[in-house]
């Protein structure tokens, strides 16, 4: 059975196109391997590979994780691109 004290982290990967993508997970490290080589990897980022890491926030639950996600994909890419300290 799943702790429910589960750590959850917000990322922004930046494809090959230099497009950014923003997602939730329990396992950083994973979930780039699936974006980078497997059919698990998100739709946008299976034509865009290689994807890289830029950033990425721990959160305590899985409900603040998809809110802060949800915040993040709402800022233009200029202000995106301050948070992870490229522009």
């Amino acid at each position: 059975m799943k702790s429910k004290e589960q750590t959850w982290f917000v990322y922004i990967l930046q494809c090959c196109d230099k497009t950014l993508y923003t997602g939730i997970t329990t396992n950083l490290e994973q979930r780039l391997y699936e974006h980078n080589h497997s059919p698990k990897g998100a739709k946008y980022t299976s034509g865009r590979r290689p994807v890289t890491l830029h950033y990425s926030e721990t959160h305590p639950s899985r409900s603040s994780a998809a809110s802060r996600e949800f915040q993040l994909k709402r800022l233009s890419r200029k202000q995106k691109k301050q948070l992870i300290g490229k522009e």
